[in-house]
């Protein structure tokens, strides 16, 4: 198949555009994460609580600040909030289960530290919350298009 000069620069310009958005979502991820590895660290130093659990409460208040800075300033969404927060709370809920996998795994039956484990929790889940949202919870959402015929114009 032969492509169109004009593809290469269009290519280039939505690989750009994925990446500055990827980029965006790093950064708001850094917050999200500073909030989850905060309570849990607070929770397992502080409270003695199971890493595992901690790790799930984490999870879920740094989702919270997901949300928000996700929503503006990663995809800046125009999605309704009625609609966007199920949606956010299911790709969000798949992550948690990612989360809770692989702190158990882990840390019960590998007996990996309770951080290191935490952050190849991170690694994975990253990548699946910012596919999720990018191509389900925030995206565009598709404009019924009418046919020429249905339209009346040609």
């Amino acid at each position: 198949m032969v492509t169109e000069p004009r593809s290469k620069p269009r290519k280039a310009a939505a690989l750009a555009s994925l990446a500055r958005q990827f980029l965006a979502y790093v950064g708001v991820s850094l917050a999200a994460l500073a909030v989850h590895y905060g309570v849990l660290a607070a929770l397992v130093e502080a409270g003695r609580a199971d890493p595992v659990r901690a790790a799930l409460a984490g999870y879920l208040a740094g989702a919270v600040v997901s949300y928000g800075l996700n929503r503006r300033l990663t995809y800046a969404s125009a999605r309704p909030h009625a609609e966007a927060t199920w949606r956010f709370g299911i790709v969000a809920a798949i992550g948690f289960g990612l989360t809770w996998l692989i702190m158990a795994g882990l840390t019960r039956g590998f007996g990996l530290p309770y951080l290191p484990a935490q952050v190849l929790a991170t690694g994975v889940v990253v990548f699946w919350n910012f596919l999720g949202h990018r191509a389900w919870t925030f995206a565009v959402r598709p404009v019924p298009v009418l046919s020429e015929e249905a339209s009346g114009v040609r």
